[in-house]
């Protein structure tokens, strides 16, 4: 049980002891709940932090049941298997999507203005959330972070079930947990605290990883 995002942060830090001090590392926290746990990682590995925004892909009028996600850069991640059970239509499908990029985009610019997220290509980027339950969403920014030619994913979270620590175990590097709990129960579970995050919140934690960590968010090579 953590009491909140920042003592969920700290503890998952700890799990990444190997991954500080060195000029490698990119912490990519996905918003809005994920950031003020990357926040607490960046702090203690001395390494820039960076929003990578994406978007759960609700299906049709069961909102909450995630048939997939899409992440910057125009990524779209599916769930073949939801989207099968439920025969929804390539329409349907293709009309969620573009809500959700539209806000995806907007959310973009008020989290890094006119900047992409920081370019990971040959560097080893921590992709932080906090918490894992389908997974749908980090999958998205998986593949987002691929198609920049990262040396190393590593997704880091406080907690997940079993099976779905598993998966990514299968599809990236290296998977750091704190907990898998079973059974699991849902994230808001094993937080005391698991309020929602603001999008002030979210612009704080990144003033404030900026205003320790001297680095360029343009994206570019040049820093």
């Amino acid at each position: 049980m953590f009491q909140d995002r920042t003592d969920a942060g700290a503890k998952l830090a700890e799990r990444l002891d190997d991954y500080a001090d060195r000029d490698d590392i990119i912490v990519w926290g996905l918003p809005r709940g994920g950031v003020l746990v990357a926040l607490e990682v960046a702090r203690a590995l001395d390494a820039p932090l960076d929003v990578s925004v994406v978007r759960k892909l609700g299906v049709p009028d069961q909102p909450e049941l995630a048939m997939g996600a899409v992440a910057a850069g125009g990524v779209r991640v599916l769930n073949d298997e939801i989207l099968a059970m439920l025969n929804i239509s390539d329409q349907a499908i293709d009309d969620v999507t573009r809500r959700e990029m539209e806000t995806l985009e907007r959310q973009q610019l008020d989290f890094s203005g006119e900047t992409e997220p920081a370019d990971p290509k040959g560097k080893t980027v921590i992709l932080v959330d906090d918490g894992l339950a389908t997974g749908a969403t980090m999958r998205a920014v998986v593949e987002a972070a691929r198609r920049r030619n990262p040396a190393r994913i590593v997704v880091a979270v406080p907690v997940a079930p079993p099976d779905v620590r598993q998966d990514f175990e299968a599809l990236v590097d290296e998977v750091v947990c704190v907990s898998t709990p079973e059974p699991f129960s849902g994230v808001g579970a094993w937080y005391r605290d698991f309020r929602q995050t603001t999008n002030r919140q979210v612009q704080d934690a990144l003033e404030e990883a900026r205003s320790w960590h001297e680095h360029d968010f343009s994206g570019s090579d040049d820093a």
